[in-house]
């Protein structure tokens, strides 16, 4: 590896995320995320931003599917906070996430969002809170 500094200084600053919705039930969202070279940081393993927008879609997607929005938005599912522990990464292959309630609101929702890896391994852990758009 390069000096991280000229890795960093050097570096083209572009990426590609993308995602899967695997499976969608009222109660979990499960989605994955494959590991491209335009989500790896300087160090080789992916980005943490990368992981919490994973967490943060899939979240997001469950919590719509407890609500009807109007045709200008309203009711969306903002989310207001993110609260995510990192706890490991991986370098290739590809990313889960498993979102499911801890509370149902009208107007707060709150949503555990598992992020695991290779062999099941948990990456990072999740809670997003969100309040409907007015």
């Amino acid at each position: 590896m390069k000096n991280i500094h000229d890795t960093i200084a050097h570096s083209k600053k572009t990426g590609e995320i993308e995602f899967f919705i695997k499976e969608r039930r009222a109660d979990c969202v499960i989605s994955a995320m494959p590991v491209k070279d335009g989500i790896l940081n300087p160090f080789g393993t992916v980005h943490a931003g990368a992981l919490v927008w994973l967490a943060d879609v899939t979240a997001t997607v469950l919590a719509l599917s407890q609500v009807e929005l109007s045709p200008d938005g309203r009711g969306f599912p903002l989310a207001i906070n993110i609260n995510t522990h990192l706890l490991d990464n991986q370098q290739e292959g590809e990313i889960r996430a498993e979102a499911r309630f801890v509370r149902q609101g009208k107007r707060v929702t709150v949503v555990r969002t598992r992020v695991t890896g290779a062999q099941e391994r948990l990456l990072a852990e999740v809670t997003t809170t969100h309040i409907p758009a007015i």
